[in-house]
């Protein structure tokens, strides 16, 4: 029941990197000086290095022996689109740009378990350690998985690892089956007819018109679906006009939607669909709707998630680890990669003070990365066991 004591040692190289990382964020799929910075690392240890998987993605391959058994380990890479407001020195110096989720520590955490890996090459078998691009609704995984991630760098099983705001350091959640939603960036336009502001009555006004489909899209929650499914539905953008005495020709609804399982938002996707469309017609206007899953539900296989929680239970205690709980409507693209490989997501720690994920004031817990990662040494020394 302890961390890994060569990890432990890396407290302070693992911050700074940590650090280094934070204060040099960037978007999906431009993740070239993150790259960069561990691709140097792993080089450095003697992983091979393989670049361009998934555009900014890269793999690094640590092989022992002659075993054929292989799993994956996976972190994100890229920040968020947000003005971060932390008064620290290692603040975001790309204005615009900030780590707000936590990939930083991510990244950190994996090469913390690749480099002690390397130096102790305590298993029998392949090491992938997989670094995403663009996890943020940009598609990373799937561009990893369009590249040929699984046919290059084969795996038995795969783990990826996500802070828990509000969960206290040293604790971690392991929990079989649905674990976070699938989720949409949907797009509504509304096309009508502009004209002069002082002459409504010449045109088809598309801002009123969205009002209405606003207020009707919040039925299809409230009214359109059973208490025992889980959806949200939130407009959280509005786009329409730039001037004070036009009516505009068209207005722009955007948001997303979040459901535990694909039939529901299928069907969810067909009523916004129908609302839209009907409602603005009943105006003389016209609706269209553009309607993206960049997100499925992660779904923990069961024997991956045992496993995983026994490997937490080992360094933080049995107490320290949550084996059930309900699913977040947070989404996570790693469900690609757990549809095609058994695997487990987990959440580890972050402190019960911490801010919340994507909010301005975000930063990720340094004390957090020698737990995650000691679980990814040793569920790669333990899946790899020499069985001889």
């Amino acid at each position: 029941m302890e961390l890994v004591a060569d990890i432990q040692a890396m407290q302070a190289e693992l911050a700074a990197w940590r650090k280094d990382i934070h204060a040099h964020p960037e978007l999906g799929f431009e993740e070239n000086r993150t790259a960069d910075f561990v691709a140097q690392k792993l080089q450095s240890w003697g992983v091979q290095v393989h670049r361009g998987i998934g555009k900014t993605g890269l793999v690094g391959v640590l092989r022992q022996g002659n075993q054929p058994r292989a799993i994956g380990l996976r972190a994100d890479m890229d920040a968020l689109p947000i003005v971060e407001q932390n008064p620290f020195d290692h603040c975001s110096v790309h204005q615009g740009a900030m780590h707000a989720c936590g990939h930083d520590g991510h990244t950190v955490m994996l090469l913390a378990a690749a480099k002690y890996l390397a130096q102790t090459r305590n298993f029998q078998g392949q090491v992938n350690f997989i670094f995403q691009p663009a996890e943020e609704g940009l598609g990373g995984a799937k561009a990893m998985l369009e590249d040929g991630l699984f046919e290059q760098f084969p795996c038995d099983r795969i783990y990826a690892m996500h802070n828990g705001p509000g969960l206290p350091v040293g604790k971690f959640a392991a929990v079989p089956g649905v674990r976070t939603a699938a989720g949409t960036f949907f797009d509504i336009d509304i096309q009508g007819k502009g004209g002069h502001g002082a002459f409504p009555h010449l045109t088809i006004d598309p801002i009123p018109i969205a009002a209405q489909v606003i207020g009707a899209l919040q039925m299809l929650v409230s009214r359109a679906t059973s208490p025992n499914e889980s959806v949200v539905l939130s407009i959280t953008m509005m786009h329409a006009g730039d001037a004070y005495n036009v009516i505009p020709d068209s207005a722009r609804l955007s948001g997303t939607v979040r459901t535990f399982c694909l039939r529901k938002m299928h069907e969810i996707e067909q009523q916004v669909r129908d609302l839209a469309q009907s409602t603005a017609a009943g105006f003389g206007a016209s609706a269209s709707l553009d309607f993206q899953i960049p997100f499925h539900p992660v779904i923990n296989d069961e024997a991956t998630t045992a496993f995983a929680g026994d490997v937490c239970a080992s360094i933080a205690g049995e107490g320290n680890v949550h084996r059930a709980g309900a699913p977040g409507t947070g989404s996570e693209d790693f469900s690609f990669m757990a549809e095609q490989v058994p695997g487990c997501y987990l959440i580890i720690g972050n402190g019960e003070h911490s801010s919340a994920l994507h909010n301005p004031g975000y930063d990720f817990n340094d004390d957090a990365l020698v737990y995650g990662g000691s679980f990814f040494a040793r569920v790669a020394e333990r899946e790899l066991a020499d069985a001889g």
